[in-house]
């Protein structure tokens, strides 16, 4: 029985955050020139490299044993795969991307139904297709193989549906979202077959477990600090934490080692109010992975 695990590492923008969410992990993927064959450190594993517009497919059909991709094109393919987590990560940002209409500014087209007999421009071509059929919308879908908001601006089509983070892109070609589709993040994905094949699968849930261990270490830091023993009670009271934090008394002393885990976006907030309540010697680490 075949038991080495082939995992699909998606090609374009997500492989450099993808490779290093994998470094965070604790594996080491490394993609030599053009090879569509990383190395990685783990005998188990087999790595290529694919679009992640294909990763589905080669998945279902199992191609691939496993892979990551975006919820939107197992939508747009319809594939049948295992999805085993959600992955949320992005070379901008730690939020889902949208899949949104956007139609110019000045356009007089306001809401779905006054698209209809309209032409869209999208690479997400069939969802957008079955998304309009649902609604009984008679439109146009065309194909777009880049630079998808240049072809409303340019008079080619009427609309786009495109993906976007931040909304940036969409503004600056004076456009404005009319609609939202759908929301998108990456997810790692097996195939059924694989899914029941008990090694393969104890090394998917394997990696399923750490990337999301990383992700989530992402967000959170430790958080180590002096405190003396007549300010402890208000000083814990303070203190965020997945659990109670970690006290340890100080050699021959009446201060306390206090050491929690927060997250990040609390810590810029709570540091200054530690100092105000007599917390001293305060130390904030980054954390690798958070299990």
């Amino acid at each position: 029985m075949n038991t080495q695990l082939k995992l699909g590492i998606p090609k374009g923008s997500l492989q450099n955050a993808t490779i290093a969410l994998f470094k965070r992990s604790g594996w080491h993927i490394n993609v030599n020139g053009r090879s569509y064959f990383p190395e990685i450190d783990d005998d188990s594993i087999n790595c290529a490299i694919c679009r992640a517009q294909e990763m589905s497919r080669y998945v279902e059909s199992g191609t691939l044993d496993a892979g990551l991709t975006g919820k939107d094109w197992i939508a747009e393919n319809e594939s049948d795969v295992h999805i085993v987590t959600d992955l949320v990560y992005s070379k901008v940002s730690s939020r889902p991307a949208r899949w949104v209409i956007a139609v110019p500014y000045d356009s007089p087209i306001k809401k779905l139904e006054d698209l209809t007999g309209k032409k869209i421009a999208t690479e997400l071509t069939e969802f957008t297709r079955r998304y309009f059929a649902e609604r009984k919308i008679a439109v146009k879908v065309e194909f777009s193989w880049g630079a998808t908001e240049a072809k409303v601006v340019s008079g080619l089509a009427d609309a786009v549906v495109e993906v976007t983070e931040t909304e940036s892109t969409i503004k600056a070609h004076g456009l404005r979202i009319i609609h939202e589709l759908m929301q998108t993040n990456t997810q790692l994905i097996v195939n059924h077959e694989a899914w029941q094949n008990p090694h393969k699968k104890k090394k998917v849930e394997q990696i399923a477990l750490l990337l999301q261990g990383a992700l989530l270490g992402e967000k959170m830091v430790g958080v180590k600090m002096n405190v003396p023993q007549n300010r402890m009670e208000e000083i814990i009271a303070m203190l965020p934490s997945l659990n109670a934090p970690t006290v340890a008394s100080l050699y021959q002393s009446d201060w306390y080692s206090v050491e929690v885990v927060v997250s990040e976006e609390t810590v810029r907030e709570l540091i200054p109010q530690l100092i105000k309540h007599g917390a001293e010697g305060i130390i904030e680490y980054p954390l690798n992975k958070v299990i």
